[in-house]
C-alpha cells in the first residue's frame, strides 16, 4: 500500500521554522518531523510514499538525495576527491518526490498526484506535520471491511491552555484543559479508495471542505476512533513539547525500534 504525504505548505504560522524550508522539514530529535512520519508508515508495513511537494520542495528533495550523507559517518579523501559512507543506513522506503505547486490547496496536490494511486486498491494520505500513536494497520483492516469511499481518523485534539476554576479573582483550581471538551476532530489520517479523486475538481479544491462534506452526505465516509496521542505542529509551542518527548525517551508515537 501507498501513502500520500502532504508537504507543501507554506506554515505560516511557525514562521520562526519556515523561513527557509517546508514545515514537514522541520526537526524534532535532529530528524525532520517527515522522517517521523515516514517511520511511523513503515512499522506498520508501508514503505512506498508520495509526498506532494510545494513551497521551498527542493528543500525535501535534496534531503533524500543525500540521505545517506545526513543518516551516517562520511569521510571526505579531499586530496583524490573520494567519499566514503560508513555505516549506511537504508531504509526500505520508495520515495516519490512530486511539485503539486506553490499554492495548490489539499485536495489539488492530491488530485496533482491521482496517477501514482488510481489503480491502488487503497491507500494512505496523511498530513506532512502531525504524529500520532494510532493503529495504522487497525485503521486499514477497519477500511476493508466497511467498504466505503473514505476512512478518517477521529481524535481528540490536545489540551492547549490551563482552565481556572475561578471565584471573586481567586483561583481555587488549575488543570490543564479537558482534550477537546469530549468532542472528536478530524485526526488527518485518512485511508481512502481511488474513487474519492472524483471529488478533486482542480488546484483550489479543500480536501477538508467539498469533498469529505459530499462524501459523508452520500454514506461514504467512515471514523477510525483513536484516543491516543495525537499531537499536530502547528506552532513553535507544538515543536517544543514534541522535542521534549522525544528528548525525554517518551515520545509516543515512536513504535519502531
Amino acid at each position: 500500500m501507498k501513502a500520500v504525504i502532504l508537504a507543501g505548505g507554506l506554515g505560516t504560522r511557525l514562521s520562526e521554522e519556515t523561513a527557509t524550508r517546508p514545515k514537514p522539514m522541520v526537526e524534532i530529535g535532529g530528524k525532520p518531523i517527515l522522517w517521523h512520519i515516514l517511520k511511523m508508515y513503515s512499522h506498520h508495513g508501508i514503505n512506498d510514499f508520495v509526498i506532494c511537494c510545494g513551497y521551498k520542495g527542493y528543500v525535501i528533495k535534496e534531503y533524500f538525495a543525500n540521505y545517506f550523507l545526513h543518516m551516517s559517518d562520511v569521510t571526505f579523501d579531499m586530496a583524490h576527491n573520494k567519499m566514503e559512507v560508513h555505516s549506511k543506513r537504508a531504509e526500505p522506503w520508495s520515495v516519490t518526490l512530486v511539485d503539486t505547486g506553490d499554492d495548490s490547496m489539499t485536495g489539488g496536490r492530491l488530485r496533482r498526484v491521482a496517477k501514482y494511486v488510481e489503480n491502488e486498491e487503497a491507500f494512505c494520505f496523511t498530513y506532512g506535520d502531525g504524529v500520532s500513536d494510532i493503529d495504522i494497520s487497525a485503521s486499514i483492516a477497519f477500511h476493508r471491511a466497511h467498504g466505503k469511499a473514505a476512512t478518517l481518523t477521529a481524535t481528540f485534539p490536545p489540551g492547549r491552555f490551563g482552565a481556572l476554576d475561578m471565584k471573586d479573582g481567586r483561583v481555587n483550581s488549575f488543570r490543564e484543559k479537558p482534550k477537546g471538551d469530549g468532542a472528536m476532530i478530524n485526526g488527518g489520517f485518512f485511508v481512502l479508495s481511488p474513487k474519492v479523486l472524483s471529488e478533486l475538481k482542480d488546484d483550489s479544491t479543500i480536501w477538508e471542505q467539498e469533498p469529505l462534506v459530499n462524501l459523508a452526505d452520500r454514506g461514504e465516509l467512515m471514523a477510525f476512533e483513536h484516543g491516543g496521542f495525537w499531537q499536530p505542529m502547528d506552532t513553535l509551542r507544538d515543536k517544543h513539547h514534541l522535542e521534549e518527548l522525544w528528548a525525554s525517551g517518551r515520545a509516543p508515537w515512536k513504535k519502531w525500534d
